[in-house]
């Protein structure tokens, strides 16, 4: 298994004044069928021990992400996961859906009463934050979204135990999303793929068809 991660990146932003810091990280984002879906965990700059066995959720077993989601979220001084379905992501592209499923968590955090004052997000782009407005005559009102200063890192989730304790909550609410999925469309076998493209997956797609919870807009079938 691979070396266990810290608080120590994180604890670098206390430096520029900030305290309460919410790690960010997605799962489902090149899956064929079901949500995409962003985990926040929120921790304590100041204060925040060490979880451990926490790990990218990708490195961990289903049964150790289920027996320790209920521990992150303890763990945590607020924690939250949202998701954007599959015909979001079909009408705003996989970017647009990222970004609000990020705020619906986002809007959760700050709803429970807990405003982080950075934000940690896995990778290397700033796919959480509202889109920019061009001008001042651009028309309507500026997308509502995360305003608190989203810094990225490529491999996040393997470095820093806020975004692998993210990455975790988020994995395992999708997880049972889809295993719920698979009662309504078990020929998929999203049970065991989760709506990734396995040939198994493809299989049943060529003699089915896509079901409501594909992602329709893209090229499903392409090899």
């Amino acid at each position: 298994m691979s070396a266990a991660p810290t608080l120590d990146y994180e604890r670098r932003f206390r430096g520029s004044g900030a305290r309460l810091l919410a790690g960010v990280d997605e799962v489902g984002r090149g899956a064929l069928a079901g949500p995409v879906s962003v985990g926040i965990a929120v921790v304590d700059l100041h204060q925040q021990k060490l979880l451990a066995d926490v790990r990218d959720s990708k490195l961990l077993k289903a049964a150790d992400r289920e027996r320790l989601e209920p521990l992150v979220r303890s763990w945590g001084v607020a924690s939250a996961v949202g998701h954007a379905s599959a015909a979001e992501i079909d009408a705003l592209g996989i970017i647009g859906a990222l970004r609000l499923a990020g705020n619906r968590a986002w809007f959760s955090v700050l709803a429970a009463g807990v405003t982080p004052d950075v934000v940690l997000l896995d990778g290397s782009h700033n796919w959480l934050s509202p889109v920019a407005q061009a001008s001042l005559f651009d028309d309507g009102p500026q997308e509502p979204g995360c305003d608190a200063p989203v810094h990225t890192l490529v491999k996040a989730d393997m470095q820093c135990l806020s975004v692998a304790a993210a990455s975790v909550l988020a994995k395992v609410e999708r997880d049972r999303q889809m295993t719920a999925l698979h009662t309504e469309y078990p020929d998929f076998g999203w049970s065991e793929n989760k709506g990734y493209g396995t040939a198994a997956h493809k299989d049943a797609l060529r003699a089915a068809g896509p079901s409501p919870y594909h992602r329709v807009s893209w090229q499903l079938l392409r090899d």
